[in-house]
């Protein structure tokens, strides 16, 4: 019988008041000056900066890589923070796994929020998280996160360590096919105009 290596030792992770992780692997950021093209609405994102700085904190991930190789997980934190874009509530670039069969579950820890979903042929499905309500979300579905509330919208999430992300397919097809905007004190989603469809990809 083989003796498991420090890598792969269990480890106890502790999330902390603001959502991040205590010994993260990692912590990326993004600030508003990051999001160009990330809201249909460019000349709100202009003005936003104009008003508010390139450097406002939008969100930010924590995560922990524990291990390498097959069957080894990602597991983390995503903060996003509150606000508005025009109509659009805040948002996180979204992504498709680079290996795109590979799944993901997020489960709220605090905020309201959606997880808004869709597939490269078209179907789209849009999830409200509250603290205690989780999603999976199935390989080869594009997701990203929205805040629709007034505080922070943290959840916890877990993906296998070699999915990888793409970003690019969001911003290939002119946005999301649908948008998560105002509808009086709540959200609806509202067909993006721009939207000329996903490119189809090899990544398996």
């Amino acid at each position: 019988m083989s003796i498991p290596s420090a890598v792969d030792t269990p480890v106890s992770l502790e999330i902390s008041p603001d959502g991040g992780i205590v010994g993260r692997t990692r912590r990326y950021e993004k600030f508003l000056g990051d999001m160009a093209g990330v809201y249909r609405d460019a000349a709100a994102w202009q003005s936003s900066v104009a008003e508010r700085g390139a450097d406002e904190l939008i969100y930010w991930v924590d995560d922990h890589r524990y291990q390498e190789g097959p069957g080894a997980l990602i597991v983390g934190t995503s903060t996003l923070l509150p606000g508005r874009i025009g109509e659009e509530f805040a948002v996180t670039r979204g992504h498709l796994h680079a290996v795109a069969d590979r799944a993901e579950l997020y489960h709220c820890l605090s905020g309201r929020g959606v997880m808004l979903m869709e597939t490269l042929d078209g179907r789209s499905v849009a999830i409200e998280l509250t603290p205690g309500k989780a999603v999976n979300v199935p390989g080869h579905w594009i997701h990203r996160s929205v805040n629709v509330g007034d505080e922070p919208f943290v959840t916890l999430f877990c993906y296998a360590a070699d999915a990888g992300q793409d970003y690019e397919v969001i911003s290939a097809a002119g946005g999301m096919k649908n948008l998560v905007v105002a509808d009086g004190d709540g959200w609806m989603l509202a067909p993006n105009p721009d939207h000329v469809g996903y490119r189809q990809t090899d990544a398996d």
